[in-house]
């Protein structure tokens, strides 16, 4: 550092101080507008003097120390974090489904890190989510983001290569993604659907079915990977995928829906196929009761794994569900925004978390 931007730094840094021992309490989205400083500047500036022992960092701002609080590296209390150092823009692509869950996760966790959550819905079909970003970051005390775009619109690349260059966090969930020519990694949070769907498969075999069939939605976000897993599976226990059903079905209720549901019991009878993976609850509850008005009895004639796990438990049978960690995700993603937050320079983070398996009542040995 030359000797003026050294000089620049100090005269910064005493003025974050004086702030504090006027204020007690810092935030940086303040500090930033009135002194006319990039916010990561300022982190900066704050994660120095809290090297220094001057200040205690807290997400979205800072602290005076004083004999009861931790020294760096220790955790944060909560006695010493202001009720509120700012919100986390969070944008989910449904409210209804799946996502609850996700979002009280986060809630939580904003709570415990002095957050507030800001929530915006968007849908599966949206064609653009960057307007409903920018109304998020429109909030003044915004100071991270955590989002589920589409990945499938046509502008779903230049909103992610977006999202990459705002001097604003962000943290996927539920998304990966990379930009430019170096495909640098977007900070993200997902399940691993991939495996969870290993799990379903493993756990059939194990019971003795060596015809292991998949059906998927055709729209959701979450079959590839579930596919993905019931392949790698297959291979691992040495299940020809090519000798079963393996097939997608439109959302539930639109025209052709009940002719999909009879195609996939056409296609498990004509292969012999004795079990099935089915993504998500709504398609296996509706292809257990139609396989019943066909005489085909859950799990004595076909047992059935459901893929989400948001009411499969309700059901008659009960459904062996595979359930991804929806308010564990929510919970991680918050907290990446807020370490993100409390170090700028740390490196890109991916975090991957493990489903579990529910065994119930619908799957079962084949007869015979």
């Amino acid at each position: 550092m030359n000797p003026e931007s050294r000089t620049l730094a100090a005269s910064r840094r005493a003025s974050i101080l004086e702030a504090l021992h006027r204020d007690g309490v810092v935030r940086i989205s303040d500090l930033s507008e009135r002194m006319g400083v990039t916010p990561v500047t300022l982190r900066r500036d704050i994660a120095h003097l809290a090297g220094e022992g001057l200040l205690h960092r807290v997400h979205g701002g800072a602290t005076l120390r004083t004999a009861d609080t931790p020294f760096p590296g220790a955790a944060p209390f909560d006695a010493a974090r202001p009720p509120h150092l700012g919100s986390a823009g969070m944008l989910v692509p449904s409210l209804d489904y799946y996502w609850p869950e996700v979002v009280r996760g986060a809630e939580e966790e904003a709570s415990a890190q002095g957050l507030r959550i800001l929530l915006r819905g968007s849908s599966y079909e949206s064609a653009d989510d960057r307007p409903q970003l920018e109304r998020l970051l429109d909030h003044e005390d915004v100071c991270g983001l955590i989002a589920a775009p589409s990945l499938t619109a046509p502008s779903s690349a230049a909103t992610i290569e977006w999202l990459s260059t705002i001097d604003t966090p962000v943290v996927l969930v539920e998304r990966l993604a990379t930009v430019g020519p170096r495909q640098a990694v977007v900070e993200s949070v997902v399940s691993d659907h991939a495996l969870g769907a290993a799990m379903a498969v493993h756990h059939l075999a194990s019971l003795g079915h060596r015809r292991i069939g998949v059906v998927t939605s055709e729209h959701s976000p979450t079959s590839p990977h579930v596919h993905r897993g019931w392949l790698d599976a297959c291979a691992e226990t040495g299940l020809d995928p090519a000798s079963t059903v393996d097939t997608a079905v439109p959302r539930p209720g639109v025209p052709g829906w009940d002719a999909a549901l009879d195609a996939v019991l056409d296609g498990l009878a004509a292969t012999g196929t004795t079990a099935v993976l089915v993504h998500a609850d709504t398609e296996a509850m509706a292809l257990v009761q139609r396989a019943e008005q066909r005489g085909v009895q859950v799990p004595a004639g076909l047992s059935v794994v459901a893929y989400d796990d948001e009411v499969a438990a309700l059901f008659t049978p009960a459904l062996t569900a595979v359930r991804p960690p929806r308010r564990s995700i929510g919970r991680a993603a918050l907290a990446l925004l807020a370490a993100r937050l409390h170090d700028p320079d740390r490196p890109t983070h991916r975090v991957v978390i493990t489903p579990s398996l529910r065994v119930r009542g619908s799957t079962a040995p084949p007869a015979g």
